[in-house]
């Protein structure tokens, strides 16, 4: 959507405008084709086909047209596949689509592509004022390369007058953004900082300004309570002010994290920033009927969605600026739209959009409409804490399938054959759906054959497995399964005419296929592939990205700038070595504006969570070391163990040993729901005398805020390494190979950073005092030392015997008991 570059241009893409414009009809997710996103696919083909053409085919002809309005440009621009130039004769335009669908089934071209080829066609036929000139659909299929052709001629009173229309139908959206734009740098223009600058705070601004300013990336370390969040937004709001960039995506890797920002934003308000938000939530989150059913015959939303939506968002974009989750749902029933297909809408003509990780990153998911290949936009990234982008990252440009998974589904679409050929209600009632429903049956059959031979296609490799294997020869499985996804992009097509919904597992199969193909493809030095056999004895095959810097530089490489903060980044090396992979990058480490006196740090060397140690006497010691630190005085604790193994096993041994007369105890569980969540949290807000056995790593280490006498103490037991699997051993050989030390990027560095996460639970503003403790003898080697917060500069070395007198002590100087 528009992309406004100058004070008084709006830049929008042939492409854009014509599917903005004439979308209409359902939702139907049950017509989807062999790709995840076939049109924005097929450049093989594109050159495939425009190499095959003589002298006076000219490919890939950029065409711009510049429509002079009162108070703006409007500039329409796009790219032509083709332009055939005969020396006599009529100009013709070719548009080319790569499709995967069988082409004896296309009757007719699409209407959007067909309206995108006539824009082209118009602004050449202007430019080069021609009375007429033609256009070619050239339709390819991807897979069998079968070529259909579709003619159409046009005079350039018939194409003016299409143009026009579209022009016209899109002046208030343009009118609109121009309008907006100018009313928000007014109201940047007198933004002030709506705090007083806490010690380093107005550094810390400075330098984000500087590094969007200057178009690079940052990689911003700032302790819990030194205001990051505003100190990252407000110089981004006046960096925007002042031209450089047009929208922010804040991504975060949960979504109550985007509570921040948004509070952050209402506070701007106060100062009259016009600004609109919006936050995006998953579908799964926002949709009405829960199932995320999305086709006309079981969601009323998605029935004649695209009928309604640009009068429902245009007034909804008129009348708010803040467009949270709740004013989302609300206004999406009201208006009978989707609302997860709104919240994308509305990020179209928002300045800021909340996001997770995975809408700006992932390949599946990514936002195409901002992020996809061609398109082009002045945007920053700003992301939040983003120590978790790495795991999170790897899970995105990774891709995996299970041996057992192809003969389960192939057994249920052996079961729905009988049923679909049997009892389909269509079968006598409508002709051409009892043509589809045969054509179903047909494509189920073959599907079949080719999920066997998927599973057939693994037994060389598990052959190999015991009980994994390293880079196996999965050429031909590969091949298979290309044949196989083609195979599954004919059964939506022709199911979605039969009105037949596929079955999720068989849907999800797909899907997995599609992301192990388009994964294969991508496959280099940064990836490695394995299989292995699970807990549950199934041969799972994956193409696993070990260092994930190359994958995400595609995508802030794109951006103006992209920002990457947290409250703990150390070392920076080890983050800028796989989230961007250039050392290059700006730093800042911002220091603390609090008093370290109200924080005492303690380290007990006489217990260890190591595998080695662990038994009924260390247990034991643990708990005693627990009770004689939070015992010294009451008040709420959080206790973190490394697994829930050994959560449950000290927990055990607590219970059994002290007094809990004094203590509530609160006991995080394996599975808890959001409602749980809110229960347990609550207990800090009513409590104080709570000591809280929580894991490492989990919900409650990151991400909350136990302000004041909510929470007095956390105490980490154990290193938080992740747990040995063959996968950390892949990384740390990897790592190893790269002359990097592999068990510090396999283990020591994410183990430390979910320490230091739980350890920031304590502090949260000036005012708060509190203590953590780590118990664990390797806390005390230098290794983990060095990856101590700056501002640890008066740690206390205590054992069991020494323990309570030492905290004693730490509280006595605080002047409480």
């Amino acid at each position: 959507m528009p992309s406004i570059k100058s004070k008084d241009k709006i830049n929008i893409s042939v492409r854009a405008l014509i599917e903005f414009i004439l979308r209409s009809g359902d939702i139907d997710d049950r017509h989807r084709s062999g790709k995840s996103d076939a049109m924005q696919e097929g450049s093989r083909i594109h050159r495939m086909l425009q190499q095959r053409e003589g002298s006076e085919y000219h490919a890939e002809v950029p065409l711009r047209l510049e429509l002079p309005f009162e108070k703006y440009d409007l500039i329409i621009d796009g790219r032509a596949d083709g332009i055939i130039t005969p020396d006599s004769g009529t100009v013709t335009i070719d548009e080319i689509k790569g499709v995967y669908k069988e082409l004896k089934r296309l009757k007719e071209p699409e209407m959007l592509h067909l309206a995108q080829a006539k824009c082209y066609a118009y602004i050449y036929a202007l430019q080069n004022s021609l009375s007429e000139i033609n256009v070619r659909m050239t339709y390819c299929n991807m897979e069998s390369e079968e070529v259909k052709y579709f003619h159409f001629g046009f005079t350039f009173g018939e194409l003016k007058s299409f143009f026009n229309s579209l022009i016209e139908d899109y002046r208030k959206w343009a009118d609109f953004s121009i309008e907006w734009r100018h009313k928000r740098n007014d109201s940047i223009k007198g933004l002030q900082f709506p705090f007083t600058y806490r010690e380093g705070q107005k550094e810390l601004a400075e330098g984000v300004y500087r590094t969007i300013y200057h178009g690079r990336r940052l990689f911003l370390e700032a302790p819990t309570g030194t205001g990051k969040t505003v100190s990252v937004l407000f110089p981004a709001i006046k960096a925007m002010g002042e031209g450089y960039l047009d929208r922010i995506f804040y991504a975060t890797a949960k979504t109550v994290t985007s509570m921040v920002p948004n509070e952050t934003f209402e506070i701007l308000r106060k100062q009259d920033l016009s600004f609109k938000t919006v936050t995006l939530t998953a579908k799964e989150k926002v949709c009405f009927t829960g199932e995320t059913k999305c086709n006309p015959a079981e969601c009323e939303y998605a029935k004649g969605h695209y009928d309604r939506i640009n009068d429902a968002l245009y007034d909804f974009i008129m009348k708010e600026d803040d467009h949270s989750r709740k004013r989302i749902l609300e206004y999406a029933e009201e208006r009978k739209v989707c609302p997860f297909e709104l919240s994308l809408d509305l990020s179209l003509f928002c300045d800021a959009v909340m996001l997770d990780y995975n809408y700006c990153f992932d390949p599946r998911v990514k936002l195409k409409r901002f992020f996809g290949e061609g398109v082009n936009g002045s945007y920053i990234f700003l992301v939040d804490e983003a120590h978790n982008l790495i795991d999170r990252a790897r899970e995105m440009f990774s891709a995996e399938l299970y041996k057992e998974d192809f003969l389960k589904v192939r057994a249920g679409f052996l079961d729905s054959r009988t049923l679909i050929a049997d009892t389909h209600p269509a079968v006598k009632e409508d002709v051409k759906k009892a043509k589809a429903v045969k054509e179903v049956t047909k494509i189920i059959t073959k599907l079949m054959t080719s999920l066997s031979n998927c599973s057939r296609a693994l037994i060389p490799v598990k052959k190999l497995c015991e009980p994994s294997v390293v880079n196996p020869d999965i050429e031909e499985f590969a091949a298979v399964l290309a044949r196989t996804s083609v195979l599954f992009g004919e059964l939506l097509e022709e199911a979605g005419r039969a009105e037949i919904r596929i079955d999720n597992e068989a849907l999800e199969l797909y899907f997995n296929i599609l992301a192990f193909l388009d994964t294969y493809e991508i496959m280099d030095e940064n990836y490695v592939s394995y299989a292995e056999f699970t807990e549950d004895k199934r041969l799972k095959v994956k193409l696993f990205n070990v260092n994930p810097a190359k994958e995400l530089r595609k995508c802030t490489d794109r951006a103006v700038s992209s920002i990457f903060f947290s409250a703990t980044l150390l070392p920076v090396t080890y983050y800028m070595d796989l989230i961007s992979g250039d050392r290059e990058d700006y730093t800042i480490y911002a220091s603390s504006s609090f008093d370290n006196s109200h924080r005492g740090v303690f380290i007990s060397g006489d217990v260890s969570s190591k595998y080695t140690r662990r038994g009924e006497n260390e247990y034991q010691r643990i708990a005693a070391e627990i009770y004689e630190i939070t015992s010294v005085r009451k008040g709420n604790y959080m206790v973190f163990f490394p697994s829930y193994l050994f959560l449950e096993a000290v927990t055990e041994k607590y219970l059994e040993t002290f007094d809990t007369s004094e203590q509530e105890i609160l006991i995080q569980e394996r599975r808890m729901d959001e409602d749980s969540r809110k229960e347990f949290l609550l207990r800090f807000e009513e409590s104080d005398k709570l000591l809280a056995f929580c894991v490492s790593g989990g919900i409650f280490s990151e991400g909350i805020d136990l302000r004041d006498e909510r929470l007095i103490g956390a105490v980490i037991v154990g290193t938080s390494l992740p747990m040995v699997s063959f996968e950390r051993g892949i990384l740390k050989d990897y790592f190893d190979e790269q002359e990097l030390n592999g068990f510090d990027y396999a283990y020591r560095y994410p183990g430390m950073n979910k320490v230091l996460q739980a350890a920031g639970r304590v502090i949260r503003t000036e005012d708060d005092i509190g203590i953590v403790a780590l118990l664990d003898e390797r806390f005390l080697e230098r290794g983990y030392r060095k990856l101590f917060p700056r501002e640890w500069d008066d740690i206390k070395e205590i054992n069991l015997a020494s323990a309570r007198e030492e905290v004693a002590e730490f509280w006595n100087t605080q002047h409480i008991t």
